[in-house]
């Protein structure tokens, strides 16, 4: 900015124009601070409260009955250092991790085609619509005792479970993302001579993937509770006989320690999923890019 004095000794204030690349500097540099900022206040929020547990925990109650950070993390290292008592943490991880991704591929691949087609045909919705209901009803936790009874201890009892607890999870958004498809376009599609199977696959699916998407980051989530509560019920080997063994035990700090593992794998596979439907919804447009547009 200069500052000019003229002939009637007015003051002219000049703005000299910012590049493009500036204003991109300046923006990645907002950007950088805000996350910088954000992550700061998360970490002192963790330090803050891990703090006020540690020091509750040994002046005030009782670390055997509460646990405290240290033993915690003694048991992790414990764990991942010389293993457990079931075998190598590694080995417990990726049963439940198997479990939960099986599961979870069944029931969800399971919950798109059966919800798109009860969506795209109301009397076949109505018909289905009570035992679909009567059946989402039922505890789980029966289920997977009823599994384990059918299937054994094995893998397929707690992929069962999972199945089950994915396949709701995915169905109703997948129906209903179906059910919003634009009726003009499919009807415009139909006179242009589209097939039911192009207007089902080429119209209705991919107005349907956005329902369908944010489902499964959910659905994820309800794929390790099945894995976990199936180990619970009974198996040979994962984190759910982990956290199992730990509570007959009352090792309350071996049951924080196999939370704090299920919620790592959790958040690693919500990275993933979100990683995946960044790449499939690349095609469509951001709302700020439609707005910049009109």
């Amino acid at each position: 900015m200069s500052l000019e004095i003229t002939e009637n000794d007015s003051p002219t204030v000049e703005f000299e124009a910012e590049s493009e690349e500036q204003i991109l500097a300046a923006a990645r540099r907002r950007v950088l601070r805000n996350r910088l900022r954000t992550w700061g206040l998360r970490l002192a929020i963790i330090v803050l409260w891990l703090g006020a547990w540690q020091l509750t925990a040994t002046l005030w109650i009782d670390p055997f009955f509460y646990s405290k950070p240290s033993l915690i993390w003694d048991r992790l290292v414990e764990w991942f250092g010389s293993g457990t008592q079931f075998g190598s943490i590694w080995l417990q991880i990726l049963t439940t991790v198997q479990e939960a991704v099986v599961g979870f591929v069944i029931g969800a691949v399971a919950g798109v085609v059966l919800g798109v087609l009860l969506g795209r045909s109301r009397y076949w919705a109505e018909v289905a619509a009570p035992f679909i209901k009567a059946l989402n009803a039922v505890p789980r936790i029966v289920l997977a005792s009823l599994f384990i009874i059918w299937f054994g201890l094995g893998l397929e009892s707690k992929v069962a479970t999972v199945v089950v607890l994915t396949f709701f999870a995915v169905f109703f958004n997948a129906f209903t993302g179906a059910r919003e498809v634009d009726g003009n376009v499919i009807d415009n599609a139909r006179i242009l001579g589209a097939s039911r199977w192009q207007v089902l696959s080429q119209i209705v699916l991919p107005s349907a993937t956005t329902w369908i998407l944010s489902s499964l980051h959910t659905a994820f989530g309800f794929a390790l509770i099945g894995a976990v509560v199936g180990e619970y019920a009974g198996a040979s080997k994962g984190l759910g006989l982990l956290i199992a063994n730990a509570q007959n035990t009352f090792d309350a700090a071996g049951i924080y320690a196999g939370m704090i593992i299920i919620t790592a794998v959790a958040l690693v596979a919500e990275w993933a999923i979100g990683f995946a439907e960044g790449r499939l919804l690349k095609w469509r447009p951001s709302q700020a890019q439609s707005a910049h547009e009109v």
